[in-house]
């Protein structure tokens, strides 16, 4: 390994503007990945929050008696699914609303009776929060004799989980052709290595040198091409992320495990691309 390791920096010495336009390639191809990982990222979290806000509201009876609405808070509460569930009377209600709609102000104020139902509002656990759970929680609800109706804002929770399961296809599919780019571009510049030094493979095969053996530095030149397009595609990433941050809206910076997992994968995508070219045109030296 002490071999290969000397034979990578030294074609790196030998070519460095090769191995610099090798790792600026391989760093703007990750880069683009770092920056849809950044909007992937925040789009979740924006995503999160808004699932926070999805919950079940049962509008309950007038005639409800306490004991009914006692035993149902007990039996809902005890659910996996749920996390907290609160009670609002009417008079509850009714403020909640003066509060929400301030431009209907006077029109609550004239009432002579209050039209506004009691409600059961059930909030969901954060791994609950899907259409799944959101539904089967919701006709738990309206099983009840005393529950006139239970809402949940059915459209926006479908558009809601409908985004979710979108996002997660576009970030499989655009993070993985990026990451082919990539490949490919690694595999690219190795190509011309293996070409420029053709020569050299040449006599070492005369001398009995394994394949194996003469892969082996390119291997090491991939990886390092690659950890370093990784390292600048991190610091690019950075960047961006810091002026968006501080001229257009506020973001949140990546988990530093995506970080650390996108150099890894630059260091991975050389090595993969080095073998795969490397056993291509060593065939043609």
């Amino acid at each position: 390994m002490s071999y290969a390791l000397r034979e990578a920096i030294a074609a790196f010495r030998r070519a460095p503007v090769l191995t610099g336009l090798a790792s600026a390639m391989v760093g703007l191809a990750l880069f683009v990945v770092g920056l849809f990982g950044l909007a992937a990222f925040n789009l979740d979290e924006a995503l999160e929050q808004v699932e926070e806000r999805v919950e079940v509201v049962a509008y309950l009876r007038d005639d409800a008696r306490n004991q009914e609405i006692e035993a149902a808070h007990t039996e809902l509460s005890s659910l996996p699914e749920v996390e907290e569930v609160r009670f609002v009377s009417k008079e509850g209600a009714l403020e909640n609303a003066r509060k929400d709609l301030p431009e209907l102000g006077e029109v609550f104020s004239d009432l002579t009776v209050n039209p506004l139902p009691a409600s059961l509002e059930i909030r969901l656990q954060p791994g609950y929060r899907n259409q799944e759970a959101v539904e089967q929680v919701s006709a738990l609800a309206a099983a009840y004799t005393f529950v006139e109706d239970v809402a949940y804002g059915r459209d926006w929770v479908e558009k809601l989980f409908g985004l979710r399961r979108v996002a997660a296809v576009t970030v499989a599919v655009l993070g993985g052709a990026f990451a082919l780019v990539a490949a490919l571009i690694i595999g690219t510049a190795l190509k011309i290595a293996v070409f420029a030094r053709r020569e050299e493979i040449y006599i070492m095969r005369l001398v009995g040198a394994k394949d194996g053996f003469i892969r082996r530095p390119f291997l090491v030149e991939g990886a390092i091409a690659g950890l370093l397009g990784g390292v600048l595609a991190a610091f690019l990433t950075y960047l961006a992320f810091r002026t968006l941050y501080a001229f257009l809206f506020t973001l949140s910076w990546i988990p530093g495990g995506w970080v650390l997992l996108g150099i890894a994968s630059g260091a991975a995508l050389g090595v993969l691309s080095s073998a795969v070219s490397v056993r291509r045109h060593l065939r043609e030296v």
